[in-house]
């Protein structure tokens, strides 16, 4: 006897058979419960969750005869009479199932519908099946339309249909509409382990997972993995076996990348990328299993109530550890990355070059902070505990009275520094930068809805080297990103022989923008060394614009909104200002 492949000897025979579709089974069981039978209905749906097979049961519980013969309309067919025997192997007389896909044409509909004038010659009723209904041409529908909304009493219609929006209107309005929906991964899981039980094929859970997530919600799909897993593993379906079928990639470099992403381990993430290569692993699978873990993380991360729970499998032990590393935003950048990454995948020359580079470019949106963090622990811990000799970093250099001298180590223009480690160790002999006090005042922008709060304090080497900046723009001795590093950074101290400024975007450490920044000083009259370090900016010629900016906004929204004429508008009309609309002059 040949081989019966799972996708077929599982089929379900009745409703109670019926996975993952509770909400169809539901309504039709209680239509035929009740004989409220309507004359046609339209399965929706992807390929593989059961429109055919409905359309086999409902033509079964319509024409069962029961088993002693005198059986009636019912939800719950014998299976065993003649008619329920013919319909399962596709021979009954009265059950015709039509493939739009091939006969698409009105000659074919018409020779259907001649068959609807006779009446049932086996069963109690006609049924006619039209299997990707949206296949068929204008005119095969038009042909239809006239016995599809009034048949006769004995026939019925059933539509099946995996891209409904292309089904006349005209169509639809006549049938009842009925979506399967894709399955779940865990339905998916429980009926394969149900199958592979009764079947008596060993199996790994794990291995049955991914090949549920593999099927994309199509219990067809899922079964003829699953054939294809068993004759790739010699009768066993195991996880090595699988992923290797599949070229999948195994749960631990998943995780690797995202735990080095979090770390801002580009190293790490370039050898993972190779060790896929050399595995031949899909570089397509890599974001698309990235994603899953991304998208438990961001759930436990919204609801950390969900994280503590204790009963968790060590797959998602590893992932809630991986949801506390990794800040919120930088799991939905990256989650939004891996999705539109897989699209470019395609269109490099390389698939691993493309994947790390998608994978890289999260590193180029990290703050700066995060690509150091072994600096950072460092200027932490020396913040913490000072030496005996050295004023404490929380005593300045706000703290200090105008003009006072704070010594300050010597700037290395390739290495970026961090603000915490400023000011804490000497220069060279005699060597000092004076910081001055930031003053009290203070001005917060208004910033657009969901835009980061921006903070504006002056200070008096901010008023200079705000004049100083000016100056160079309006002369043109400072372009393009020599410019925008003057422009974007605070001169925190200075002294007759060496400046500091003060960057927020690694970006903009550039030796050789500071070394040209450095000559058009010169030419202003400023023959100074500058040393560059990262940092949180707070005073700069930019933000001094973007408050003068906002300044001026809000005193053109002032004027219009005490306009008494504006002011009756939205009183009496309830009229409003379009947000944006309003510009100063």
């Amino acid at each position: 006897m040949s081989y019966l492949v799972l996708a077929r000897k599982y089929r379900p025979k009745n409703f109670t058979e019926m996975v993952g579709q509770s909400h169809v089974v539901r309504a039709l069981v209680n239509a035929l419960t009740q004989q409220r039978l309507h004359h046609a209905y339209l399965f929706t749906g992807t390929r593989g969750v059961g429109k055919t097979t409905v359309s086999r049961i409902l033509a079964k519980s319509l024409n069962c005869q029961g088993a002693d013969g005198q059986g009636g309309i019912t939800a719950e067919p014998c299976g065993v009479c003649d008619a329920c025997h013919d319909i399962d192997a596709g021979r009954f007389v009265d059950y015709t199932e039509l493939d739009a896909a091939s006969n698409r044409g009105v000659d074919e509909v018409q020779a259907l519908l001649e068959q609807a004038v006779y009446k049932p010659v086996q069963g109690r009723f006609k049924v006619f099946m039209i299997d990707e209904v949206h296949m068929l041409t204008n005119t095969a529908f038009n042909a239809m339309l006239k016995t599809l909304e009034e048949p006769p009493d004995y026939l019925k219609f059933v539509l099946a249909t995996t891209d409904p929006q292309k089904v006349p209107v005209t169509v639809l309005s006549r049938c009842l509409q009925f979506n399967l929906r894709p399955m779940a991964s865990s339905v998916l899981f429980d009926h394969l382990t149900h199958v592979l039980q009764a079947e008596g094929v060993p199996h790994e859970a794990p291995a049955l997972r991914l090949i549920a997530r593999a099927a994309r919600g199509s219990m067809r799909d899922a079964l003829s993995l699953t054939d294809q897993a068993m004759a790739f593993g010699a009768g066993h379906v195991m996880l090595s076996s699988v992923q290797h079928m599949l070229g999948s990639v195994d749960r631990g470099h998943v995780l690797a990348l995202i735990e080095a992403l979090a770390q801002g381990d580009g190293r790490q993430v370039v050898q993972t990328v190779d060790q896929l290569r050399d595995l031949g692993l899909n570089a397509a699978s890599t974001l698309e299993d990235m994603t899953v873990v991304l998208q438990h993380m961001a759930v436990w991360q919204a609801v950390p109530a969900v994280a503590e729970d204790d009963s968790l499998d060590e797959d998602a032990r590893a992932e809630r550890h991986l949801a506390r590393l990794m800040p919120a935003d930088e799991t939905q950048l990256l989650y939004s990355m891996c999705l539109h990454g897989r699209a470019e995948l395609g269109l490099a020359p390389d698939e691993y070059a493309a994947l790390t580079m998608v994978l890289l470019r999260l590193l180029a949106f990290k703050s700066p902070q995060t690509h150091h963090p072994e600096a950072e622990k460092k200027s932490l811990k020396s913040a913490e505990s000072p030496s005996p000799s050295t004023p404490s970093p929380t005593e300045c250099p706000v703290g200090l009275p105008p003009g006072r001298q704070l010594p300050v180590r010597e700037v290395n223009a390739k290495q970026p520094f961090t603000a915490q480690s400023v000011s804490l160790e000497p220069v060279q002999a005699g060597g000092a930068v004076a910081v001055r006090d930031p003053g009290p005042s203070a001005e917060r922008l208004d910033r657009p809805l969901g835009s980061p709060e921006l903070v504006l304090i002056t200070t008096e080497e901010g008023d200079f080297w705000h004049d100083v900046v000016q100056q160079m723009v309006a002369a043109e001795r400072i372009t393009a990103l020599v410019r925008e590093l003057a422009l974007q950074s605070q001169l925190v101290g200075r002294d007759s022989q060496e400046w500091l400024l003060r960057i927020e975007r690694e970006s903009l450490h550039n030796p050789t923008a500071r070394e040209r920044l450095e000559l058009a000083l010169a030419d202003s009259g400023h023959a100074v060394r500058l040393s560059l370090e990262v940092g949180r900016v707070t005073d700069s010629p930019a933000k001094r614009a973007a408050a003068l900016a906002a300044q001026r906004q809000r005193q053109a929204e002032a004027i219009i909104l005490g306009d008494p004429f504006v002011q009756r508008m939205m009183r009496q009309y309830g009229a409003k200002i379009v947000p944006g609309s309003l510009k100063p002059a």
